[in-house]
């Protein structure tokens, strides 16, 4: 008998949870597919093929930035490509998430794109947990540390939950700095900053006092119940992580305290202020924020663009049509990364900005009040901008910048 032909895929990690298919044409017809996670090395044989699948590590990096009254704050980087910076929700833990079937498949297709910098909110994961209840100006003041702890000088924000009304603040207060938003399942309002019924105010506050009694218990009644709200289509391997997300994320005395904090959250007056693109992707069944506010989002940002998910699940799961349609619109939506994320290599991050603003068309005076520079240092920093780029003039890097999907 033959030998089987062997076959070599190399992906860079991080892959989706259905790494490899493909189909033999063939009168013995098959097709293979496999889970793969991001340390394993695969070998599969059948039918004449034999598969090899070496995935490269996932490498994060775990850093810490200092937030302007002292308070410690866990981030980390991991991928290759365009700048792209979630800001922080409450339910996360920066060494735990990507071991669950709930975020793991979020970091492998946002990883595989761009350079994700991502952070344990005050409170929570790593970050220092013994902390006062965050205002919202407080969780501002920890993406700005983060942000800058991270070298990143232009950015795309993404926002879930409560990170919405973080990102839509930065943004308003930060313009220069943000490329573009995307809102996902997110809220610029807090519960009860959304003129709740009696009723309501009610239902909220039995949750509060749940949250206070049986939070971090090792009790899956209470657990599943929250996991219920959040995601009432998980499977049982995704339900049965996000229990466990629950219980690490933070402290039953600190998630209580911080709950209170989200519902008074209110981000609306800033929304008029908001002049990057800005895409608002949310769930129709949504019960935690539900899709009246993501509609309210679109409609409040200047030129923001909604685009409703058919799904129950308060952010879309790895292995529901929902999560391939958040991930081709949030594809489309971004800039691309430079071809063979190589191009402009020997550029600095600062020296990138400045040839996005270049490509954009902006002048020297323009870019040196767009980064608070002196003239002639911005002038002296474009010569040698030209020069790691091999360039003769503007127009010739404004060309090149433009290829490689800056100055949008």
């Amino acid at each position: 008998m033959d030998r089987p032909r062997q076959t070599t895929f190399e992906f860079a990690a991080p892959i989706t949870p259905t790494a490899a298919s493909r189909t033999r044409s063939s009168p013995a017809h098959t097709q293979l597919s496999v889970r793969v996670m991001p340390r394993e090395t695969v070998t599969i044989v059948g039918l004449g093929i034999a598969w090899i699948l070496r995935v490269r590590p996932l490498h994060q990096e775990i850093r810490f930035a200092r937030a302007a009254d002292g308070t410690r704050i866990a981030f980390s980087t991991m991928g290759e490509g365009a700048a792209l910076v979630n800001a922080a929700h409450w339910l996360g833990h920066l060494e735990f998430d990507w071991q669950t079937p709930v975020w793991l498949p979020w970091m492998q297709r946002l990883c595989a794109r761009f350079r994700l910098t991502r952070y344990d909110s005050r409170g929570c994961g790593l970050s220092d947990r013994d902390v006062p209840p965050p205002t919202l100006d407080d969780l501002v003041a920890d993406l700005e540390a983060v942000v800058d702890a991270a070298g990143l000088d232009r950015f795309a924000l993404l926002g879930k939950s409560q990170g919405g009304a973080i990102s839509v603040a930065y943004a308003a207060r930060h313009p220069e700095r943000v490329s573009h938003i995307v809102l996902c399942g997110a809220f610029a309002r807090g519960a009860l900053r959304r003129g709740p019924t009696p009723e309501q105010r009610a239902g909220i506050e039995a949750v509060c006092q749940l949250v206070e009694v049986g939070w971090g218990r090792r009790n899956a009644a209470f657990l599943q119940m929250f996991t219920s709200l959040f995601f009432p289509q998980a499977t049982p391997e995704q339900a049965s992580a996000f229990n466990e997300i629950q219980r690490r994320a933070t402290s039953p005395r600190h998630a209580a305290r911080l709950l209170r904090s989200l519902i008074e959250l209110d981000a609306s007056p800033m929304l008029a202020d908001i002049r990057c693109p800005t895409l608002v992707v949310h769930s129709r069944g949504d019960a935690i924020s539900p899709f009246e506010e993501g509609r309210f989002l679109a409609a409040s940002i200047p030129g923001a663009r909604l685009e409703p998910l058919d799904t129950r699940n308060h952010v879309p799961l790895a292995g529901e049509p929902a999560f391939d349609r958040i991930f081709a619109l949030i594809e489309q939506f971004l800039p691309a990364p430079p071809a063979g994320g190589a191009i402009f290599k020997d550029l600095t991050d600062r020296e990138r900005t400045m040839l996005d603003l270049i490509a954009r068309g902006l002048d020297n005076a323009q870019i040196a009040a767009h980064l608070a520079l002196a003239e002639k240092t911005v002038r002296n920093r474009i010569t040698s901008i030209f020069a790691k780029m091999g360039v003769e003039n503007r127009p010739q890097a404004i060309v090149r910048a433009r290829d490689a999907g800056l100055g949008r």
